[in-house]
């Protein structure tokens, strides 16, 4: 029950968060997405996102991930529907080794295994 109150908890702040970011943009201002996300995860399950944490912490440096994926929603699972994305590319090259790399610098970090960010469906 607690898994399914925090889907539907993660689920409305990024709709919340998506509408109110691009239909209530001021003109000039960057669109900076949705302050949590719900991200596909495959088989092991739903992966909420705090987006707007992760860009405090990389100090709105966009490109640290949107090299590899669009700034858009559903970017990350069109890239993998069309073979230009592998399988867990996005964790092992960006999630787990970044955290990894904080915390060997001593720097409190975000999880580092499955079961800590995937939430069963």
């Amino acid at each position: 029950m607690r898994k399914k109150m925090l889907r539907l908890f993660l689920t409305v702040c990024m709709a919340v968060g998506l509408g109110t970011t691009v239909n209530g943009a001021v003109a000039g201002t960057p669109d900076k997405g949705a302050a949590d996300m719900l991200l596909e995860g495959g088989s092991r399950g739903e992966v909420p996102f705090p987006h707007r944490r992760h860009q405090d912490a990389l100090k709105e440096d966009c490109a640290t991930c949107h090299d590899l994926f669009p700034q858009k929603r559903g970017g990350i699972e069109a890239l993998k529907a069309e073979g230009r994305l592998a399988p867990k590319q996005v964790m092992n090259k960006l999630c787990t080794s970044c955290h990894r790399q904080y915390r060997r610098e001593g720097i409190n970090a975000g999880p580092t295994t499955c079961s800590q960010c995937h939430q069963e469906r």
